[in-house]
């Protein structure tokens, strides 16, 4: 065979390979969103067919980039799915009629009673509790800030997507009643949750991004070949939530709400701590504007939503405390790309929120600080969220 040949057969072999990897990433990314789309419509659906029962469940979407800040770096992308539950003692009396999943609820629900008291606080003689499951589908997505490089980048953060399911459990204690026992009134939120998925090429950041671009029309990143390498990932998150200064009824008012929490897993391990005040009109009965951040799930809702329109500002600070971050460290079980990080990174957010009935639509500008040694400066984006709280 000529060298003619030679070249000829591996530059077709290359093709071959090329369109291959196209088929395989479009299958992947049309797999997707056939599977979200499927998702929410039944859970848009479920929720139709009980147009006359209380509002319960909240069904949330949340979408961060920093296009919303010009820039495209760093953290640079993502998105969360979040479906909290209807109160799984009053879901299970109110609404199953069918008997084996009444069966299955009546041995389930003393299961997470005991769970409850294991590995959460006890609420107090005379404290109301409402128990929810969450459900989440979500990607985050991370890039150096040099566009056009395709050699790896020492000293700028790794190339990285997240692709995850998760699932928590939730637990709501309130009593507004004064007494020895509750010198002031309390209204808690914890979450335990689970994230469980995959960091990697399997994790379709790098065909998100280019799919963004592509609509945007942006240049695409050209180092994506150096991402880090294909890894299950698992992350054991906890996080409670105090009103410390309650939420009024109606009308106009504040809030003042602290959280503190912390990770565990080869995804990330930090402790953390922040808080948010807001201010303005009909401040909805939650615990404040969530974001793709674990354990940041905010919605409980016991009572119906405020008729009519609402409206308030808001502030929130999370600062953590770092001890591994995946994104950063590299792969677990194999070398890979790795930065030097900072070991105490802040984020401090500015927004605004609209409720209107069942309907709330949130915007903040989030600042975050430098999360790796070398990195030119901190790193501003933007954070939408739509939810719906709705009958079931």
């Amino acid at each position: 065979m000529g060298g003619a040949d030679i070249k000829e057969s591996a530059i077709l072999s290359l093709g071959g390979e090329v369109i291959a990897r196209m088929r395989l990433k479009s299958r992947l990314r049309w797999f997707v969103v056939v599977v979200s789309a499927i998702a929410l419509s039944s859970l848009v659906q479920a929720a139709e067919d009980q147009p006359d029962s209380p509002k319960r469940g909240t069904l949330s979407l949340y979408f961060e980039n920093d296009l919303f800040a010009e820039t495209d770096q760093n953290y640079t992308n993502g998105f969360r799915l979040s479906l909290v539950s209807p109160d799984l003692d009053d879901f299970q009396r109110r609404f199953i009629q069918n008997e084996p999943l009444q069966r299955a609820f009546g041995w389930l629900n003393p299961k997470l009673q005991h769970f409850h008291s294991l590995f959460l606080e006890k609420p107090k003689s005379g404290d109301a509790t409402s128990r929810r499951i969450v459900l989440s589908f979500g990607q985050t997505i991370y890039t150096p800030e040099s566009i056009d490089a395709t050699q790896l980048l020492e000293d700028e953060r790794p190339y990285a997507g997240w692709l995850y399911w998760g699932v928590a459990y939730q637990v709501r204690t309130k009593n507004q009643q004064r007494s020895e026992d509750h010198p002031l009134s309390t209204d808690e939120l914890q979450t335990l949750g689970v994230n469980l998925g995959i960091v990697g090429p399997w994790a379709l950041g790098e065909e998100s991004q280019d799919f963004i671009h592509d609509l945007r029309g942006f240049d695409k990143f050209q180092g994506w070949d150096n991402q880090l390498e294909n890894e299950p990932g698992f992350q054991l998150v906890y996080e409670k939530k105090h009103k410390l200064i309650p939420t009024p009824k109606s009308g106009f008012g504040s809030d003042f709400i602290g959280h503190y929490g912390g990770s565990l897993g080869n995804i990330a391990i930090y402790a953390n701590a922040g808080a948010e005040y807001r201010i303005g009109w009909n401040l909805p009965d939650d615990f404040g504007t969530s974001a793709v951040r674990p354990g940041g799930d905010n919605s409980a809702p016991d009572t119906p939503a405020t008729p009519g329109l609402g409206f308030h500002l808001f502030l929130s600070t999370d600062v953590r405390l770092v001890a591994h971050d995946i994104f950063l460290d590299g792969n677990t079980f194999r070398s890979s790309h790795s930065v030097s990080k900072e070991h105490l990174v802040a984020d401090a957010a500015l927004g605004f929120s609209f409720s209107y009935d069942e309907f709330k639509l949130s915007f903040a500008r989030i600042h975050r600080t430098k999360e790796f040694k070398k990195q030119s400066g901190a790193h501003n984006y933007g954070s939408l969220s739509i939810s719906w709280n709705f009958n079931i």
